[in-house]
């Protein structure tokens, strides 16, 4: 496949739609070199982008979060995601919204006088993790640690938050993993690079309390089927000790949607029956 910078296609940037291949930016984009940046990632299945307007509402709030003020409202945004979704023909698609701030009069830390640009694209993504959507996933434990929400508003989803993710999900590749599962700054449980985290132990579910890292749409997705099956939830801090008695383990996330997980480090898990079946009822719902 090509690389998403040649590609056909139409993407929407600043209220119009322009040729894939013509949406860019000056090199001089204050995002580029200060990471002022918020932006979604959403699934449309059979035409439907599954709680877009929860992800709209989300941008914005995000960019509110980093004092960027996205120029467009919710129903513009769906509008936008809607005419890239036409223009290219798609059906099933992942499609990603970013807002930014964009090159203009200033060029150092301070970008109030510099325009906010949003851009809206589509393509087609299959399973996050490939194979691990069936297998279950091999996390490493990352080096790197969710910061303190007095260090970064971590209910933004904004880019400069992910530079970590990244380097965590590298190290992990190398390694022969398909992902790392990250702890917060006071050694708990936090998330995976992109995705939040589940486990299963003796009928129950057990998740991380996300006070300083995104509580994903998805992941309140799945808590609500949970409790609608009359299921245990347990929103807490865990330790990393505590992975050596869960019996199942699962990641959600827009991209990774339900996925087993395996083995983290040198814990394995199994892909139990409430896992296979959480993660069938989640495609029959998104697909509805």
């Amino acid at each position: 496949m090509a690389g998403y910078d040649d590609r056909d296609g139409q993407i929407w940037m600043d209220g119009k739609l322009v040729p894939w291949r013509d949406a860019k930016v000056h090199i001089l984009t204050h995002a580029m070199h200060y990471a002022s940046s918020v932006f979604e990632g959403e699934r449309c299945y059979n035409g439907t982008i599954f709680k877009s307007r929860e992800h709209s509402e989300r941008l914005i709030r995000s960019g509110q979060l980093i004092d960027i003020d996205i120029p467009y409202s919710v129903d513009q945004i769906e509008e936008a995601k809607a005419a890239v979704l036409k223009a290219n023909d798609m059906q099933d698609a992942y499609v990603r919204v970013v807002a930014w701030r964009g090159a203009g009069e200033d060029m150092g830390v301070a970008s109030a006088r510099n325009p906010v640009r949003m851009a809206v694209a589509a393509w087609e993504w299959g399973a996050y993790y490939g194979d691990a959507k069936m297998q279950g996933a091999k996390l490493d434990i990352a080096k790197w640690k969710r910061p303190s929400p007095e260090t970064i508003p971590s209910e933004a989803k904004a880019a400069g938050l992910y530079m970590i993710c990244t380097m965590s999900k590298h190290a992990a590749e190398a390694k022969g993993c398909s992902d790392a599962m990250m702890l917060d700054y006071r050694g708990y449980v936090a998330e995976a690079t992109g995705a939040n985290i589940f486990f299963v132990k003796d009928g129950e579910v057990h998740t991380p309390l996300p006070d300083c890292f995104l509580n994903g749409i998805t992941r309140q997705t799945v808590i609500e089927m949970l409790k609608e099956r009359d299921i245990t939830v347990h929103e807490r801090h865990i330790m990393p000790e505590e992975l050596d008695g869960f019996q199942q383990c699962w990641l959600t996330g827009t991209a990774a949607e339900v996925t087993p997980v395996g083995q983290i480090g040198d814990f394995r898990f199994e892909v139990g029956t409430l896992t296979r079946e959480i993660a069938e009822s989640y495609e029959k719902l998104v697909r509805a």
